[in-house]
């Protein structure tokens, strides 16, 4: 092929006119090549356009032939190592000063990023969970802004505590008024109370009981308390009650006065209850009640009277009144009417 183009022009062309040829033809081939390697390239740097020329392929020699200079921490898109063609968009970030307070430390770092998290992550800082970051993660970088991060760390401490136990008091009708009896002895139970605590940068902000759980439930101490009096009369001795009253007493007896029967008539000198009415001296003696108040029946004990039981009633014995047997007249107006006090016994 060369062989035929060099016959050509030897054939066709004369040594000079030669000559001027092969010039031309340089000089277009070398124009040709300069035209198909010139680039046009627009290039924004944080958002403002700047058109350059390069003849070069490498993005990051074209920037430096043009006195565009890229920082370490600048973003391009695309990277410096990308080739480029005509017309191509380039975009470059430049890198900002920013501040920031973090694990006691404050450090000026150089970044592109987009937020503040994206930079602390970008510089392998890492956030935690609940970590603090203010101002919040997600406000944009700016040139001289001031970050502090606050690392938050959250432990669960569970102990266990004692659970005390209660102390129950029961009547006890079996023992004297005043004493105490020990049924059941109290035994302390068990919780595990767990506390959930937060630190911030390693002191303690804040601390909060998040459960109770009960592994051992405590025994009650169960007390009994008498309810038994005792009384204990001029003569001696000691007697055991389990009520006291204070009542109006009158006195009676057998005869037509106090009940409306003579001798020989039917039921004379006989109780509520069929029994005969007496007065035993050192034994029981009759007393008319209302059943209601003192069920017949009753035992009782009377201040100057003695023991008695409750086995006659009276029309006229209501409430909280009390009608005392005697065998005389005498006997009943020496009594007269009195204020007493009466037990009922056990």
């Amino acid at each position: 092929m060369v062989e035929k183009f060099k016959t050509f022009i030897k054939n066709y062309f004369s040594n000079g006119p030669k000559a001027v040829f092969i010039a031309l033809l340089i000089l277009m081939s070398t124009t040709i090549i300069l035209c198909s390697g010139k680039k046009t390239l627009y290039i924004y740097i944080d958002g403002k356009e700047n058109e350059i020329t390069t003849f070069r392929s490498n993005l990051k020699s074209a920037l430096a032939a043009n006195n565009i200079a890229v920082g370490p921490k600048d973003k391009t898109t695309p990277g410096l190592d990308s080739k480029v063609n005509n017309k191509d968009k380039i975009y470059i970030k430049k890198a900002v000063n920013v501040e920031i307070k973090i694990d006691g430390k404050k450090l000026t770092i150089q970044s592109a990023e987009d937020n503040i998290e994206d930079m602390i992550n970008a510089e392998g800082l890492k956030l935690g969970e609940f970590d603090k970051v203010s101002p919040s993660r997600e406000q944009l970088l700016k040139n001289g802004l001031k970050v502090a991060v606050t690392r938050v760390d959250t432990k669960e401490i569970k102990e266990v505590k004692a659970i005390d136990y209660a102390t129950v008091t029961k009547p006890d009708n079996e023992v004297e008024e005043g004493n105490r009896k020990t049924l059941q002895e109290g035994k302390p139970g068990e919780k595990i109370i767990t506390t959930r605590v937060v630190y911030e940068n390693g002191k303690e902000v804040s601390k909060k009981v998040v459960s109770e759980v009960v592994t051992k439930k405590p025994v009650e101490k169960i007390i009994a308390m008498g309810t038994v009096g005792v009384y204990t009369p001029s003569r001696g001795g000691s007697l055991r009650y389990s009520k006291a009253m204070k009542m109006r007493a009158t006195a009676y007896t057998a005869d037509y006065a106090s009940t409306g029967k003579s001798p020989g008539d039917y039921g004379f000198g006989i109780t509520a209850t069929g029994t005969t009415a007496r007065r035993a001296q050192g034994g029981y003696s009759s007393v008319a009640v209302d059943p209601r108040v003192i069920p017949l029946g009753t035992k009782l004990y009377i201040e100057g009277y003695g023991y008695a039981i409750a086995e006659d009633t009276g029309g006229a014995i209501k409430g909280n009144r009390i009608d005392l047997f005697f065998d005389s007249n005498n006997e009943v107006d020496n009594w007269g009417l009195r204020w007493v006090n009466v037990y009922i016994l056990r």
